[in-house]
Order: C-alpha cells, then sequence, then structure tokens
C-alpha cells in the first residue's frame, strides 16, 4: 500500500524559522495524536512535559547539520547546486554521494556517468561515477582536487535549503540545541523546537532523556522513493536505558523518523536493544512493526512521502489520516521551520 496522499497548500509550508516571526523555537504547535483512544488534540509543544509521564525516555539524535550544498558548473557551462549528502558504505569521505539540483534549487537535474561538475572558486571537481542505489537522482562522485571535501565546504558551502524557504538562512537555524556530532546533510528538524529550557522541563518531570546518533544524507523528494542506508550509532548506556524502561512500562519516545529508524536497527524481537553502530537499511512501515518504540515527535510530512509509511507503523492507517486532515483543517505548517506532529499509544 502507498505512502498517504493529499494536497498540500503552499501557504502551508514554513517559509521562514519561528524566530523570525517573533517566537519561540517551541511556540510551535502541537499537534496530539492518540492510538488507543484515536484521538486528537491541539496543544503547544512548550506543553510536551505535561503530555509526557515521569518514567518515559525521551530518546534525541545529537547529529549536527554540515552545510552541505555548493554552486557549481557543469562540463557545458550550465549553473547548477550541488547538495552533498555523506560517504557511501565502505568509501573514504571523498567519495561522495550527490544530488545536482536547478541553481535556484527548485528541482533535482538528471545527470550521467563521466560528467565532471567544477564546484565554486574552481577549488575543486566532482566526477560522477555511477548512480547510487538505482536512485533517478542520486549519483556516486569522486572529489578530484588538492583541497579536502570537509575544508572545502566549511568555507564555500551554505546548508541545504529548498524552494519553499524563502531566503538564505544561517547555519544556526539548522541545528537543534543539543547537536553534538557533525555529520547530517539536513537538519534532523524534529527536534527543532526543543529549548535547553524546555528539556530541563522534562527533567523536572522525571521524564528520562537519552541520545543516538543518525547522520541524516539527502532526504527524498521524489514520491515513494525509499530511505537510503545511513550511518548511525545506539550507545551502550541509552539500549541499556530504553531496555530498562520497557521492564518498568515507561513509553519510549523517539524524537524523529531518524530515531525510530536508528533504535529499531538494533531492537530484538522482544523490544529490547543491543548497542550498535554501522549503517542501516532498515524502512520501518506498516509490513515492519515498531518492537522499541512507542511513540514519536515528528514534523508534517509531505505527501506521498516515505517517511509516511513510517508514521502508519506508529499510528496506524486511519489515524494518520485523521491526523492530517485535522492538521490541514487547523493551518498547521510543514517542514523543518513549522509545527509537529507527537503520536502517542
Amino acid at each position: 500500500m502507498s505512502a498517504l496522499s493529499f494536497e498540500l497548500p503552499e501557504s502551508l509550508e514554513a517559509r521562514e524559522p519561528p524566530e523570525a516571526r517573533g517566537l519561540e523555537r517551541d511556540d510551535v504547535r502541537l499537534l496530539v495524536s492518540r492510538r488507543a483512544e484515536q484521538r486528537i488534540e491541539h496543544s503547544s509543544f512548550r506543553e510536551l512535559p505535561e503530555l509526557l509521564r515521569p518514567g518515559d525516555v525521551v530518546v534525541l539524535n545529537v547529529s549536527a547539520t554540515l552545510r552541505a550544498a555548493t554552486a557549481g558548473r557543469s562540463g557545458d557551462g550550465t549553473a547548477l547546486r550541488v547538495h552533498i549528502s555523506g560517504p557511501a558504505p565502505g568509501l573514504s569521505e571523498d567519495w561522495r554521494i550527490v544530488e545536482l539540483r536547478t541553481a535556484d534549487g527548485s528541482r533535482p537535474l538528471r545527470s550521467r556517468a563521466g560528467d565532471r561538475i567544477l564546484l565554486e572558486h574552481g577549488a575543486a571537481t566532482f566526477e560522477l561515477i555511477a548512480p547510487y542505489a538505482s536512485s533517478a537522482r542520486l549519483m556516486l562522485a569522486r572529489l578530484v582536487g588538492r583541497e579536502r571535501l570537509d575544508e572545502y565546504l566549511a568555507r564555500h558551502a551554505t546548508p541545504i535549503r529548498y524552494g519553499y524557504v524563502a531566503d538564505g538562512r544561517p547555519l544556526s537555524d539548522y541545528q537543534n540545541a543539543y547537536a553534538s556530532v557533525p555529520g547530517s546533510a539536513e537538519m534532523p528538524s524534529a527536534g527543532r523546537p526543543f529549548t535547553p529550557r524546555l528539556l530541563t522541563k522534562l527533567i523536572g518531570r522525571g521524564v528520562l532523556l537519552a541520545t543516538i546518533t543518525l547522520h541524516t544524507g539527502v532526504s527524498s523528494p521524489e514520491r515513494d522513493e525509499p530511505p537510503l542506508p545511513e550511518r548511525y550509532e545506539v550507545p551502550e548506556p541509552t539500549a541499556a536505558l530504553v531496555s530498562a524502561a520497557r521492564a518498568w512500562g515507561g513509553r519510549v519516545i523517539a524524537v524523529g523518523t531518524t530515531v525510530v529508524r536508528a533504535l529499531e536497527t538494533v531492537a530484538r524481537p522482544d523490544g529490547m536493544l543491543e548497542a550498535g553502530s554501522g549503517w542501516t537499511e532498515l524502512v520501518v512501515a506498516p509490513e515492519r512493526p515498531l518492537r522499541a518504540v512507542d511513540g514519536l515527535i515528528t514534523g508534517l510530512h509531505e505527501p506521498n512521502a516515505p517517511h509516511l509509511r513510517l508514521l502508519e507503523a506508529a499510528a496506524g492507517r486511519a489515524l494518520l489520516a485523521l491526523s492530517y486532515r485535522e492538521a490541514l483543517a487547523h493551518g498547521y505548517l510543514w517542514h523543518e521551520f513549522g509545527d509537529s506532529h507527537l503520536v502517542l499509544p
């Protein structure tokens, strides 16, 4: 069965962060979906501590966002934009997965093996080697030049931005408050509304915090395109805490689909976790039910996005469809600077 389909009006695409509208990060709206009761509530992200219980465990992804977009030119001189994802499994940092887009970033461009892309400032060139993972838009590329890619990106690149964002934003707008391990091509944006004050309130309420790391690649804007392999680490303290919480009846709340993917990768059939790291190719969907995760915090996803299949595994199709009808009817905002969605068991 395909992911949820609906029409998303342009007016509901968040074009700037809430701070640009005079709000705090945690002032965004929060749609609450309760699976057991098949019920919807409307709240504020700031009220999250009151929606959770003492003994619940909230799991955060501490991956920090990189500058991963840069201008370039094709061999015939056409201006374009290069979105640079992480390295491919088993290859060095100079081998990257890249997506070519129009100069304004509005849509993907098709490319061919053997093409060379001259990066801005002429400091380096990407040689396109082959399509990556049978994708029609992602290419495996090799950096050719004397400069290290991480040094080039730190000096010349910008955060990845899509056409619905009105203007270029600083990297700080794409970092979560708790991010500490650089490596994501795009922000794990479910955690953006968290503030130090809110984290402190959660701890004061008896909610426990744990962390994983999962470095995101470029997003998947094409319909029904499955998630690609991503690097992750679930450390031993997190595995032990999540397993203990499940034993004492606490709920495990993942902050973002990245956390769901990491935890479910190392979950045993009984829901207990084993620490682990590496590359995950797990695709969570209704056909592969959740084992360790009871609920999650996420943003609002585009029609037919693959993440909606993961959300269906958490909420069930009927409640997910109801949730999105409510979000559309009440004017919730989409994308990384938009409103949030809490799914509870």
